[in-house]
């Protein structure tokens, strides 16, 4: 019974090792074809893949090129232009100046003499140089001195809005006085020499003259006899005429 069994077992594996070789090289080689296939187009997809990336960069925009200036300085290739209507100028190109000065609030507060004179020159609009700042000092000390340069609020004795023709009125302030005198300057062909010399404000002796050859003083100060020269004292008035 044993040795029949084991005839019935080795019949059965006969059995199965007959039915697989009796698969067909056709059927073998078909179910081979799908793996096989796969590993054969693995390569063609890489280099399909390498091939539209190669694409994608070529059909990108690209920058444009710069080129090396020419021998005369320009540049070559595409160039952009600007479009300006006939009727546009250029603005012109300003080269002023510029000086810094005291304002009247400040010098009216400082209350000098000297701060007096500068505020006439600003009324004026003359430049407050050292010159014309000393020709003024000098020229109220020749008509009031200089311990009461304020007398009568009027300290170049002008008679042009003070209500007296010789000089001898008077303004409601030293501001006002400030004002009228400089108008007087601006105003009156008769002290356009006065006028010129503050202008250009650098000879504070040449502007002396130009004092003393006006109608402004009866005595033209004697020619420059009665005129000193020495520094000017610097004396503040009452707060009361300002």
């Amino acid at each position: 019974m044993r040795d029949a069994g084991r005839q019935v077992h080795g019949a059965r594996r006969a059995a199965r090792h007959g039915v697989a070789s009796r698969v067909s090289p056709a059927r073998a080689e078909a179910r081979a074809t799908p793996a096989r296939a796969a590993r054969r187009a693995a390569p063609l997809a890489a280099s399909v893949a390498v091939l539209a990336l190669g694409l994608t960069f070529a059909l990108a925009p690209q920058p444009a090129a710069v080129t090396a200036p020419t021998a005369d300085g320009a540049f070559t290739g595409d160039t952009q232009t600007l479009n300006v209507a006939a009727d546009v100028a250029a603005p012109a190109v300003s080269h002023e100046s510029y000086t810094s000065t005291t304002g009247p609030e400040t010098l009216i507060a400082s209350g000098t003499n000297e701060d007096w004179a500068k505020l006439v020159l600003i009324d004026g609009d003359f430049p407050v140089t050292e010159a014309n700042i000393t020709v003024m000092l000098r020229w109220m000390r020749q008509e009031n001195g200089a311990d009461n340069w304020w007398n009568r609020n009027n300290p170049l004795n002008n008679g042009y809005g003070s209500g007296g023709g010789s000089g001898l009125g008077s303004y409601d302030s030293l501001v006002t006085a400030a004002e009228y005198c400089a108008g007087a300057l601006r105003h009156f062909d008769h002290y356009d020499g006065i006028e010129a010399a503050l202008e250009a404000g650098d000879d504070a002796d040449a502007t002396a003259r130009a004092i003393w050859a006006s109608p402004w003083a009866s005595s033209h100060y004697a020619d420059g006899a009665h005129w000193s020269t020495r520094p000017a004292e610097i004396v503040q008035a009452p707060a009361s005429a300002w």
